[in-house]
């Protein structure tokens, strides 16, 4: 489709236009980079946040009404544990705290800048919003479509791994590396009916064990020019089904893997921010499933922030009100139809203008209109729904 070529020039264009970034900080240190409160001088600390909206959304002239949402509330807990040693947590009560999921829950041993270890449950690093995704951060209440069906949204497994990131001049190199448990069958055998990698998230025992014995691989670099920007490339992958149980041979190998590219920019002349990340999806599905079971995906999205008020409103001396546009295109199903050769659909496409008031970079008030259009497999009329939703997300 010719929006993926549009996209993608806007994301290069974009990034090569940005100027100066005041930070070193890159999407992977997002894990540390937040507020913490410490406790005495046993160098514990504990934070979170919380995230709360309403939402009035209608499909085709159909609406179920208004709703109120608490779609999340997090909690940070860390400690310097040695010299060189650290832990932290993320703890994340979901849907008014029905469900409780421990997202993030590692120790960090720093050996050099360069080469550091991480074990425990750690977040892997495909694309960068699955890193850096924490609410008060975005102007928008809803995650990204291709960071959340396509990427799990804060995709986290047990495993092991290195990282390390190195500074000069004008340049900071970073990488990650892990291996970890990872994905399962239900990512083509699930209620969705269509191939989706979400569906092994609610699988809890990849927590315990592999579901086959085979590590999943996750590896990333990004490269931040102080004057341009960041730009991250990541690749995860591994078989995600059982191929074999006591030895019996049930299937040959089956492989689901990703590449991400993701960037952030300011041009420091209009203040403006750019975000941007795309995915590609790739799965061996077999021959005996019907084609609405894609064996490619892709998707992206590109958020543009501009600030318009920058001074004291009510009594906030340093807020921030701001106009922002995300834009967002996912295509589940990349191919052709074997008995037509017509386009598989099962598309989606949405545009999201966005108000957002910050009192301090720590507190977001948000107003989202969504348009969203979803087509399916055949290609039929395009459903369209529409969202209105004022929202609030906060640390604390």
């Amino acid at each position: 489709m010719k929006i993926t070529s549009y996209l993608f020039i806007f994301f290069f264009s974009a990034f090569c236009l940005a100027q100066t970034i005041d930070s070193t900080s890159l999407n992977m240190d997002a894990v540390y980079n937040r507020p913490f409160l410490l406790s005495g001088k046993s160098g514990a600390a504990v934070g979170g946040y919380l995230e709360a909206n309403s939402n009035y959304a209608g499909s085709d002239g159909i609406s179920n009404g208004l709703s109120f949402q608490i779609p999340r509330m997090t909690i940070f807990l860390s400690a310097s544990i040695n010299t060189r040693i650290k832990f932290l947590s993320e703890l994340e009560l979901e849907e008014g705290g029905s469900t409780l999921a421990i997202e993030f829950a590692a120790m960090d041993v720093e050996i050099h800048p360069l080469l550091n270890l991480r074990g425990g449950i750690i977040m892997n690093p495909i694309g960068a919003f699955n890193q850096n995704h924490d609410g008060p951060k975005w102007e928008f209440i809803e995650r990204p479509l291709s960071a959340t069906t396509i990427i799990p949204s804060t995709w986290s497994n047990v495993g092991f791994g290195l990282y390390g990131k190195m500074a000069k001049n004008q340049w900071v190199f970073a990488y990650e590396a892990y291996l970890s448990n990872g994905f399962d069958n239900t990512i083509i055998s699930n209620s969705e009916n269509r191939t989706w990698f979400a569906a092994s998230k609610a699988n809890t025992h990849r927590f315990e064990e592999s579901f086959n014995g085979y590590p999943l691989t996750t590896l990333k670099v990004a490269v931040r020019n102080l004057r341009f920007g960041e730009m991250g490339v990541s690749w995860m992958g591994g078989i995600f089904n059982q191929y074999e149980a006591d030895g019996l041979v049930l299937d040959q190998r089956r492989r689901a893997d990703m590449l991400a590219i993701d960037f952030n920019s300011n041009w420091t002349f209009t203040s403006t921010r750019l975000i941007g990340e795309w995915v590609w999806a790739w799965v061996d599905v077999p021959a005996t499933y019907s084609q609405q079971f894609g064996d490619r995906q892709k998707g992206g999205f590109i958020d543009i922030i501009q600030p318009i008020i920058q001074r004291e409103i009510f009594n906030w001396p340093q807020a921030t009100l701001n106009l922002a546009t995300r834009i967002e295109y996912i295509d589940y199903n990349i191919g052709e139809f074997a008995e037509t050769e017509g386009n598989i659909y099962d598309e989606r496409f949405s545009i999201v203008p966005a108000i957002s008031l910050r009192p301090s970079s720590e507190t977001v008030f948000r107003f989202n209109y969504r348009l969203d259009w979803e087509q399916d497999l055949f290609g039929n009329p395009q459903v369209k729904t529409v969202s209105y939703q004022l929202g609030f997300s906060t640390y604390f």
